[in-house]
């Protein structure tokens, strides 16, 4: 696994450089803490003690790049913690080297190196005020550089999961759903097979035609995982007039969809099965007329479809078939646990299948 530090920094602005010119914020309190400070208790300003004490600031923003690049080299890996932890040690001792040496060359410039003191001792005194205040402010700018670059590694993953996420349910939702397609097929054509075994040209005709409407919209489409409850409705009616033509009189459909739910998103194709089934094993089962009513209403935030129909029921301790199980998977997917089918069905007074998921609106974007 790669480190994290190892990472490469945004283009914007190199993070390195962010450090350096973060400093510019303590040398500027400390010019005006120093200054107030001579105001108050020697009523004059000693300007070059307020330029020393400032420019120590900058000093260390010229050399805090130090720390950045040897975090980046050499992070603090398990494997390899103690070697790199004593390269940080020795980041801490360069710094604090490099450090002082600036602000004794400055001292010396501004002319406050002391008259019987040589450079050699006054840069070692210096270099051990300084050691512990490098100690710190490294662990410090160390320890920054972590947390902002392990908060953006945690960022960059949550992103790519929310992809991988979104790209395994979208294909996963294409999967399910042209399943429908062959099983909706082969029924439909073994419905013309037998039409045509009966000698039944004039509908098996017709059939054909209102089959190859149906696959032109289905194979035509563009695939979208939902679609309006209206369009949803106009592609169940032509399936339903090939069902009609098989069926003949003995298959009647009752319609009860709200107005205002004619606009709530639906998945596409989510209704087909359930009619399928309710025709499959509710109306092909009954020698008198079979009625399947679809029915659509809001409640609660959510849209509530159902299919029922008058057929014999069905057996609950039955296997669920490709229908029901798609349905279900689909559902799962799209909405998780707030997405549902039911079904519920008495001896004798047919099965009723309904959905229930959270109602959203083609105008809602």
């Amino acid at each position: 696994m790669v480190s994290p530090l190892t990472s490469k920094a945004p283009r914007s602005l190199p993070f390195w450089l962010v450090i350096a010119v973060a400093t510019l914020i303590p040398a500027s309190l400390a010019a005006v803490t120093t200054s107030l400070n001579f105001r108050l208790t020697r009523g004059t300003v000693d300007w070059s003690t307020v330029a020393s004490y400032s420019a120590l600031w900058l000093f260390f923003g010229a050399v805090s790049p130090i720390i950045y690049f040897l975090a980046k080299r050499f992070p603090l890996k398990r494997e390899v913690v103690w070697r790199n932890l004593a390269v940080q040690l020795g980041g801490v001792a360069v710094l604090c080297i490099c450090w002082t040496l600036l602000g004794v060359l400055l001292a010396m410039i501004l002319g406050r190196l002391p008259p019987h003191e040589t450079f050699l001792k006054y840069y070692f005194s210096w270099l051990l005020v300084n050691l512990p205040w490098s100690v710190f402010l490294y662990a410090t700018v160390f320890g920054c550089i972590y947390a902002v670059v392990y908060y953006r590694e945690a960022r960059e993953r949550e992103s790519q999961q929310a992809r991988l996420a979104a790209q395994l349910a979208e294909a996963r939702l294409g999967a399910l759903r042209m399943q429908l397609h062959p099983h909706f097929l082969f029924n439909s054509l073994n419905a013309i097979t037998v039409l045509v075994r009966d000698h039944n040209t004039e509908d098996a005709s017709k059939m054909l035609e209102l089959l190859s409407g149906v696959l032109r919209q289905v194979l035509q489409g563009e695939h979208r995982q939902e679609v309006t409850l209206a369009d949803e409705i106009n592609f169940l009616e032509k399936y339903l007039a090939i069902e009609q033509v098989r069926f003949s009189d003995r298959l009647q459909v009752r319609w009860s969809v709200a107005p205002e739910t004619r606009d709530a998103l639906v998945p596409e194709f989510v209704l087909q099965p359930l009619v399928e089934n309710a025709i499959r094993h509710g109306v092909a089962k009954r020698a008198a007329v079979g009625v399947i009513e679809i029915s659509a209403a809001t409640t609660n935030g959510s849209l509530a479809l159902s299919v029922e129909d008058n057929g014999p029921g069905y057996d609950p301790s039955a296997e669920a078939g490709v229908g029901i199980s798609n349905t279900r998977a689909r559902l799962k997917t799209l909405f998780g646990d707030a997405g549902k089918l039911e079904l519920s069905s008495q001896a004798g007074s047919g099965t009723v299948a309904t959905l229930t998921f959270p109602l959203r609106r083609s105008s809602d974007g």
